[in-house]
């Protein structure tokens, strides 16, 4: 049999079977334009409004180090969501902060305790540990949160862009006293 043949007499018992079955006919066709009449009143009831692309702070995985880890699960827990790309967005870079108080301290202590070419480094930590301790109890200071932040890092980047509030009460939160004894 021919193909238009097969095709004639297949639409010709479908054609036949519907005829017969009008109340079938009558669901099957209106159930499809009921279910698109409500997609359109959603649509007109809520049309979509404008969203900027996302860009999210890296997170670092536990493979990357400790610290890294853990400070993308701290500084990153709200996960914001900025309008320009993150600095940790390029190729190669794990974190944001390098340049941390954090980071910077660790990389003091690991550079004390691994690369000292003389045998004086467990002295040398012992001198930097009572300075820390010094400097926990001594309450003279005057330590201002910006002292802590590193321009350009995430957080204070958000604080300078990406917030809501006048950049006089940006300046007043970063220029707070921070308690060393009470951190």
């Amino acid at each position: 049999m021919a193909f238009w043949t097969q095709l004639g007499l297949l639409l010709w018992k479908n054609f036949t079977y519907r005829r017969r079955q009008t109340f079938q006919l009558l669901i099957e066709v209106a159930w499809p334009l009921f279910i698109f009449f409500i997609l359109i009143s959603v649509r007109l009831s809520y049309p979509p409004y404008e969203q900027h692309e996302c860009h999210f702070p890296n997170k670092a995985m536990p493979s990357a180090g400790t610290l890294p880890w853990i400070q993308g699960i701290i500084c990153n827990a709200n996960n914001p969501c900025f309008r320009y790309p993150t600095p940790g967005e390029s190729p190669g870079i794990v974190g944001n902060f390098n340049a941390s108080i954090v980071s910077r301290l660790f990389s003091d202590a690991k550079r004390l305790l691994l690369y000292s070419q003389q045998d004086t480094s467990i002295r040398d930590a012992q001198k930097v540990l009572g300075k820390l301790h010094k400097l926990g109890n001594s309450s003279g200071l005057d330590l201002k949160l910006k002292d802590f932040l590193v321009d350009n890092e995430t957080f204070s980047d958000f604080l300078h862009q990406n917030i809501s509030i006048p950049s006089s009460a940006v300046e007043e939160l970063l220029d707070a006293e921070v308690d060393l004894q009470q951190v």
